[in-house]
């Protein structure tokens, strides 16, 4: 693997605090994700399936975990079952998992070939009640192909259907919204290589250059650090573009007194670090750019003093709301009287700053968690607020990650510049 292992304890102690969850006499079944094929003979390189990885550490296709708390045999309470290596595999992708190496990074001393799972399953399922099965919970999932945990599902439920199915999806979002000592390790450093890649593309900007090659700057700078992707498709909006929110065409040349929204960021580990910065092509702000973009900036800053234990996402995005629309009348946007006489279901902000200031963070870029959950130690925001003027060309969103403590927010991204003067420096050094 490029990215150094994680300590096993980490993911010993999440299925401790899984099958703590679970109804006694259970059995729960965890599935990696399918390999994705393109056309031909073509596929799509692997991501394992978080819940499983958050639970067992392994990042190889065809994995399964089986977690038992009340089976008699003690060596059958936690079970992994791997793609075993033939000499064609050998010959072609390279060994798999041992079975030493998988008890290595889980913690699991129990490991089998995946081709007994089905008879073992039959083996010990008779003595349980309840089947947790793992569905996508997620508030935005979209899933137009079956998946392996919806196949599994059918498969279950006609195998055995005087069993009560149970879901584990509350409780690894229960779990995971909480980031251990570990966690936030690997997202810093998910967060470190971001930077790395940030200070690369501000002495590399200038106009002329063209998007895609921006992105490839980016990339570059992750893969040689260990990283082996970026986090999820990374927005290089130059002009115009950068009022257009999921922007990804990356294909456009950077002109002369453009700005351009770069939000992108590395994977480490699996985990995710979310970075957005908006700079000049030129490396200079022009007046209206630099009023723009430091009322962004007080926004975002503000914002971060409001992660702290005990707030909730209803009351932190109506405050921002209306930090917005002070920025936004004295940009000359919004007219404070209109603002007075507003619809409180519509406000008239939104026409500039339309989606939410702030996203769970961890394994999945969009990370388990619920809206109506208050703030808690150790959960991982980002924060992102933004002002788009379609009608000046001008986009500009600022996002830092932040990690929410007793002590206040700790910015897991302190050290990457964002105010003009350090980005206006630093271009033009």
């Amino acid at each position: 693997m490029r990215y150094n292992p994680i300590n096993k304890s980490l993911f010993e102690r999440n299925r401790s605090r899984f099958a703590d969850q679970m109804k006694p006499n259970s059995i729960a079944i965890f599935h990696s994700n399918d390999i994705q094929p393109t056309s031909a003979d073509g596929v799509r390189p692997f991501i394992q399936q978080t819940d499983l990885f958050y639970l067992s550490g392994i990042d190889q296709e065809e994995t399964i975990l089986l977690i038992f708390p009340d089976c008699k045999e003690e060596s059958h309470r936690e079970i992994l079952f791997l793609k075993e290596t033939s000499e064609e595999i050998a010959i072609w992708e390279g060994n798999k998992l041992t079975k030493e190496k998988a008890r290595e990074l889980s913690g699991i001393q129990t490991v089998y070939w995946l081709s007994s799972f089905e008879n073992f399953l039959l083996s010990l399922v008779f003595d349980t009640e309840h089947i947790y099965l793992n569905t996508n919970e997620h508030l935005r999932a979209t899933s137009e192909v079956e998946t392996k945990d919806a196949r599994f599902i059918k498969w279950c439920k006609n195998q055995f259907p005087l069993h009560k199915f149970e879901r584990s999806a509350p409780i690894m979002h229960q779990l995971r919204v909480i980031k251990s000592v570990e966690e936030v390790e690997a997202i810093q450093e998910a967060c470190n290589i971001t930077a790395k890649a940030f200070e690369r593309v501000l002495k590399f900007v200038k106009p002329g250059v063209w998007e895609y090659e921006i992105e490839a700057e980016i990339t570059h700078e992750f893969l040689r650090n260990r990283s082996r992707r970026p986090a999820y498709e990374s927005i290089i909006a130059s002009g115009f573009s950068s009022c257009i929110l999921h922007y990804i065409a990356n294909d456009q040349q950077c002109r002369e007194g453009d700005l351009l929204l770069m939000d992108f960021g590395a994977e480490y580990g699996n985990y995710a670090a979310d970075l957005t910065r908006t700079i000049p092509v030129n490396g200079k702000f022009t007046d209206r750019q630099k009023a723009v973009y430091n009322a962004v900036l007080r926004i975002q800053k503000q914002a971060i003093q409001m992660l702290v234990p005990g707030n909730n996402i209803k009351d932190y995005h109506k405050e921002i709301g209306k930090i917005t629309e002070d920025e936004l009348i004295n940009l000359g946007l919004l007219d404070k009287s209109e603002v007075a006489k507003q619809d409180p279901t519509k406000p008239l902000y939104k026409k500039y700053f339309m989606h939410g200031v702030s996203h769970h963070l961890g394994l999945d870029v969009h990370d388990y968690g619920k809206r109506s959950q208050p703030f808690e130690e150790g959960m991982v925001f980002t924060c992102e607020p933004g002002i788009y003027i379609r009608e000046e060309s001008i986009g500009v969103r600022i996002e830092n990650d932040i990690l929410i403590t007793g002590k206040g927010p700790v910015d897991l991204m302190k050290n990457i510049p964002r105010e003009v003067e350090e980005i206006e420096s630093i271009m033009n050094s």
